[in-house]
């Protein structure tokens, strides 16, 4: 149907479920009228369950760290696995998650993927307060909470369709950059909520080796009750709108343009690397740095990594280049990676957190510069769109490989600095790769 019909069919007072299905955000005078208010209640409230989605995909990385404190006896290398599994299913989960508002709805899915955290937040509660919860049971509960990481792709593939062509990249930014503060906010509220008995509402607590009460079992209870409370929003204020489905065909032809896999190298290394560390920092810190109170810094880190993602597009376009910011702000990483390494070989902590803040600085600029590479590199905006989704499934295993990798330096070398060598090597092919096919002159291709 031809664009200047769609009020004609829609009448003088159409029906939310009519609106929806004439659906059309590039007619000027139909999205006024009726689609800004509609796909502005969808954005707010997706992205606030997305924000929710975060907290939860990296919470366990905030209490990792305790358990051996209060009475669980795990290895370093066990430790490190159990916060890097949430990763492992997270980005598999991605994978998937990305077609299913297609064929569910959006609305829908978003209600279902909601409701699924309860299980393991719930679940995880009731495990941390009993010391003799073996191994595997929490290997199986994080595992499960792990899930909310892939809720990035299917929110992300949801809300676009949503908006005008000249509005989905803020509509996306603001998706992804205050979705991505969910690190952020469990970092900075889990030391509270370790300290909160809330009257003995979530049980009892255990006693750490100074002798503190700690309460592991607040952090999952507590946001349970808002995750519970938005699957009320969903349900009120989002909608299943119509969303093309993509054959196999078309699903499978992205995976012969080496783009999709240069591309997904660059994204790995700016995404993977925020998400990894994120979920690493806090072990990292307790295993080199015990003697420093680090428990209300943590989320500086991830705080200043999703913060930078929109100001990170926003100079791409001022400068008409993604490629350029991406390359330059891969050095900059670089460069920050091997102080890190510095500052942990000379256990100076000064050094060491400073440099982390800027390495996470520049995988904010990474992220949205590289995302904003991909339609001027597939210039098909189905291809483009199918690319977004597979490379923030694969740079979201940075989740799980970062701290699998500290944890296996720990376990065969002794010490972490091994895993950064592998990192620094990482990045520095990221650049040459960055330089050779887009930041270069001759490279010819704009983007």
């Amino acid at each position: 149907m031809e664009s200047k019909d769609v009020l004609a069919s829609l009448g003088e007072t159409p029906s939310r479920r009519e609106i929806l299905a004439h659906w059309d955000p590039e007619n000027e005078t139909f999205w006024k009228k009726y689609g800004e208010r509609i796909a502005k209640q969808n954005l707010y409230t997706s992205t606030w369950a997305l924000t929710l989605s975060f907290i939860a995909w990296t919470m366990w990385a905030t209490m990792a760290a305790q358990l051996n404190q209060v009475g669980f006896h795990f290895t370093d290398n066990e430790i490190f696995t159990l916060a890097a599994l949430p990763g492992l299913v997270g980005a598999t989960g991605r994978l998937i998650y990305t077609y299913l508002p297609a064929i569910v709805g959006g609305r829908n899915w978003t209600f279902i993927s909601t409701a699924l955290l309860l299980v393991p937040l719930i679940g995880l509660g009731g495990a941390v307060t009993d010391t003799s919860t073996s191994y595997d049971t929490f290997v199986l509960l994080v595992a499960a909470i792990g899930i909310a990481g892939a809720n990035f792709s299917s929110s992300m593939a949801n809300i676009g369709f949503f908006f005008p062509k000249a509005q989905k990249g803020l509509a996306l930014g603001i998706n992804a950059g205050i979705g991505n503060l969910g690190v952020s906010i469990i970092y900075l509220t889990a030391p509270l909520l370790l300290g909160m008995s809330f009257g003995g509402f979530f049980g009892p607590p255990l006693i750490n080796a100074a002798g503190k009460e700690v309460y592991l079992q607040s952090v999952c209870y507590f946001w349970a009750i808002p995750t519970a409370l938005t699957l009320v929003l969903v349900w009120m204020f989002m909608d299943n709108l119509p969303i093309p489905k993509q054959s196999p065909r078309s699903m499978m032809s992205i995976f012969g343009n080496k783009h999709t896999w240069l591309i997904t190298v660059i994204y790995t290394c700016g995404f993977g690397s925020f998400i990894g560390y994120s979920a690493a920092l806090a072990l990292l810190v307790n295993r080199e740095f015990p003697e420093v109170s680090f428990a209300y810094a943590a989320f500086l880190g991830p705080f200043i990594g999703a913060s930078m993602r929109p100001i990170g597009g926003w100079v791409a376009d001022k400068v008409d280049s993604g490629s350029k910011v991406t390359f330059y702000s891969l050095i900059l990483m670089l460069v920050a990676c091997v102080v890190t390494m510095l500052g942990i070989e000379a256990h100076n902590f000064a050094l060491f957190f400073s440099s982390f803040l800027v390495l996470f600085f520049s995988t904010g600029f990474v992220n949205a510069a590289s995302f904003r590479m991909i339609p001027f590199v597939f210039e098909n905006p189905v291809h483009a769109s199918l690319v977004t989704g597979f490379t923030a499934a694969i740079a979201a295993y940075g989740a799980f490989f970062i701290p699998k990798l500290f944890g296996l330096s720990y376990a065969t070398q002794g010490n972490v600095i091994p895993a950064f060598y592998f990192l620094i090597g990482f990045t520095f092919l990221t650049i040459i790769i960055t330089y050779v096919f887009y930041a270069r002159k001759g490279s010819g291709i704009k983007c």
